[in-house]
C-alpha cells in the first residue's frame, strides 16, 4: 500500500486502543531510550526529533534519541533486537532495518516480524532526486539521457546498502534502464554532505531533509520519487510524470525489543497517536513534509509483512546479491 493512502486510511484509527489500557509498575517511570538506526540530519533523525517533544510530553518521560548509524541500520535495530522488553529501549526506524536489508544478509542478526514488538507507524514523507548543481541535467528525462551516454560513469549516494533511499535509486535503475552506481555511506547525512561537496553526482533522500539543500541552491531536486506532487515544492513533478513506471516513499515506524508487554505497546501506541494528532504538531509536520500517521500495532505488523514481501521481489528484480 502506497504510504499517502496508508495516512489517510489509518488517521481514523489512530486512537483506536482503548483509554483505560494500563502498563505494570507505573510505566513510563523514568526516560526512554529512542534508537535512531540513522546518521544525524537524516530523515529519521529529523522525524524523531520534530515529534519527539509532543510524545515526551504525552508520556510524562524524557525521551533520549540515540543516533546508531551503519550498516544500513543494522547496527541500531540489532541493539533493540537484543535490548530488554521493558518498554525503555525503543526504535523509530526507516524501511531499511525493518523490510529490506535483513532481505540481503546470508545470515540476517535479526528477524524484523520475529524480534520487534511493533507500536505503530509514525509517519511518511516523500522522497526527493537530487543532484548536485554542477550535473549537466535539469529534468529526470535529461538525467536518464546523460546516465545512458555515460553508462556506469555516474553515482549515487545512499545512507547505506539496504536502506530506503538506496533502493529507489536501484529502483530508478531498473524503471529507467539506466546504470548509476551505488556509493554508500554511513547514514542519509554522510551522503548529503557527499553530494553537496560533488563527491557523488546523485541521491534521493526524504523532504524534510532535502529541502532546506534545495532551497539554499546547494542542490538541484529534478522529482518528487512518490505519486503525487509536494505542497512544499508545487512545481516539481514526479518522476511518473517523465513517462517511468515509478512511485516510492519514506515511512518511520515505532517498535520495542520482542517480548514487550501488551499494556505497554498499548500505552506507547495511545500516547503516540494523542501526540501526533495535536494541531501544533500537525502544522509542524506538515512545514517539512511530513504526513502523521499514527496506526494501531496490528496494522504495523500486516504493513511490515507486506513490505517485505515487496522489496524481496525488488531485491532479486535489481539483482543484489546477499552478503
Amino acid at each position: 500500500m502506497h504510504t499517502g493512502t496508508l495516512a489517510t486510511a489509518l488517521a481514523c484509527c489512530a486512537l483506536a486502543l482503548p483509554a483505560w489500557a494500563q502498563a505494570p509498575g507505573g510505566y513510563p517511570n523514568k526516560s526512554i531510550r529512542v534508537l535512531l538506526p540513522s546518521s544525524a540530519g537524516g530523515p529519521v533523525d529529523v522525524v524523531a526529533r520534530t515529534i519527539g517533544p509532543g510524545f515526551s510530553e504525552a508520556l510524562g518521560q524524557q525521551l533520549v534519541m540515540d543516533n546508531r548509524a551503519g550498516a544500513g541500520g543494522v547496527i541500531g535495530a540489532e541493539i533493540v533486537a537484543n535490548a530488554a522488553p521493558d518498554g525503555y529501549t525503543l526504535m523509530i526506524s526507516h524501511s531499511g532495518p525493518l523490510a529490506i536489508e535483513p532481505l540481503m544478509q546470508i545470515k540476517p542478526r535479526y528477524d524484523p516480524i520475529r524480534d520487534f514488538a511493533p507500536i505503530s507507524l509514525v509517519a511518511a514523507t516523500p522522497y526527493l532526486l537530487l543532484v548536485h548543481p554542477n550535473v549537466p541535467a535539469k529534468s529526470v528525462t535529461e538525467l536518464v539521457k546523460l546516465a545512458k551516454a555515460q553508462a556506469g560513469k555516474l553515482n549515487f549516494a545512499s545512507g547505506g546498502p539496504g536502506t530506503g533511499i538506496h533502493m529507489a535509486a536501484e529502483l530508478l535503475n531498473v524503471a529507467a534502464g539506466i546504470q548509476v552506481t551505488h556509493v554508500p555511506y554511513k547514514g542519509a547525512g554522510p551522503g548529503m554532505t557527499a553530494l553537496i561537496s560533488g563527491e557523488v553526482a546523485m541521491m534521493f533522500n526524504g523532504l524534510p531533509s532535502a529541502l532546506p539543500q534545495v532551497k539554499a541552491g546547494r542542490l538541484r531536486a529534478l522529482a518528487v520519487a512518490g505519486a503525487k506532487r509536494t505542497a512544499l515544492l508545487p512545481d516539481l513533478p514526479t518522476i511518473a510524470e517523465s513517462g517511468i513506471v515509478y512511485d516510492t516513499s519514506g515511512w518511520y515506524g515505532l517498535v520495542a525489543p520482542r517480548g514487550t508487554s501488551p499494556a505497554i505497546v498499548a500505552v506507547l501506541q495511545r500516547n503516540l497517536a494523542k501526540a501526533l494528532a495535536t494541531p501544533d504538531m500537525q502544522k509542524r509536520l506538515a512545514d517539512l513534509g511530513i504526513d502523521p500517521i499514527g496506526s494501531t500495532p496490528e496494522e504495523l505488523a500486516r504493513f511490515l509483512k507486506e513490505e517485505q514481501a515487496k522489496w524481496s521481489k525488488v531485491v532479486k528484480a535489481v539483482g543484489i546479491k546477499p552478503h
